[in-house]
């Protein structure tokens, strides 16, 4: 696959994160493959997620296909940058051709990245996993990269304003050991399996993180269960709903609103 987008894009992301004075860590680089196609599965705690993946692998000499939303597509200026970049666009209410791409994409040999928990976390901790990322690596016969990223959601994440302001700012991504189910696995077990162990990569990430809040005020980017003042996975859950709830009335009201005349 020739890549003429990719690394222009690479160099004003890595200028831009040079620009934030940002202090990166990675652990576990060893666990991407070189060469083969593999799952990257990632948690999800900011905007900016993708991008600190894709800093990640670079030491695998690696680039990384995303899967991401269909309306990213269409936007005038990321949309070109996406479909440059070879990514992946998944139209929710018909995902069928984006699985087949990724399909496509890990049995040419490269690397799809993939968030199961489809949105972004407003806990900062694991939500409930789709099974797409096992089903991809099961049909393609390739391993699943268990991935975690941390320290964005102080930087851009949802319901909060974004801070391109104070810099050195610590970002850790960590890779751990590969997952290869067999074709004949159950599902649900991959996928559990799966959130077993980025739950357990997260804990290690957020336990090791070299950053703490600088008051009371700067704890939100923490989970409630270390002392942070984020929501809790139950209330998270029900702003989710609540948001979804929201949409769903505006799509609605747009559908039901009355021809011009």
């Amino acid at each position: 696959m020739r890549d003429v987008v990719y690394p222009p894009v690479i160099l004003a992301v890595r200028g831009l994160f040079a620009g934030l004075g940002l202090r990166f860590s990675i652990e576990g680089a060893h666990h991407v493959p070189r060469e083969c196609g593999a799952v990257v599965a990632s948690n999800h705690v900011s905007y900016l997620d993708f991008t600190f993946i894709g800093y990640g692998t670079r030491e695998a000499g690696r680039l990384v296909r995303f899967m991401a939303k269909e309306s990213v597509f269409r936007h005038p200026v990321s949309g070109p940058l996406m479909r440059g970049m070879h990514h992946i666009p998944v139209d929710r209410s018909a995902g069928s051709g984006a699985f087949r791409e990724a399909l496509a994409m890990l049995k040419a040999g490269e690397l799809v990245g993939v968030f199961p928990e489809a949105t972004i976390s407003r806990s900062f901790e694991l939500k409930e996993f789709k099974a797409g990322a096992a089903r991809m690596a099961q049909a393609a016969g390739v391993p699943i990269v268990p991935t975690i990223v941390w320290g964005g959601q102080r930087i851009y994440t949802k319901g909060r304003p974004r801070d391109f302001r104070r810099r050195g700012k610590a970002l850790t991504i960590a890779f751990g050991e590969p997952l290869t189910p067999a074709k004949r696995d159950n599902g649900d077990a991959v996928t559990a399996e799966l959130a077993a162990r980025m739950g357990t990569l997260l804990r290690h990430v957020q336990e090791s993180y070299p950053d703490s809040p600088s008051g009371d005020d700067d704890r939100w980017w923490l989970p409630a269960a270390m002392g942070g003042t984020a929501p809790t996975p139950a209330e998270a859950a029900a702003l989710d709903a609540a948001e979804a709830e929201a949409s769903a009335r505006r799509r609605g009201a747009e559908g039901e609103a009355p021809a011009a005349p």
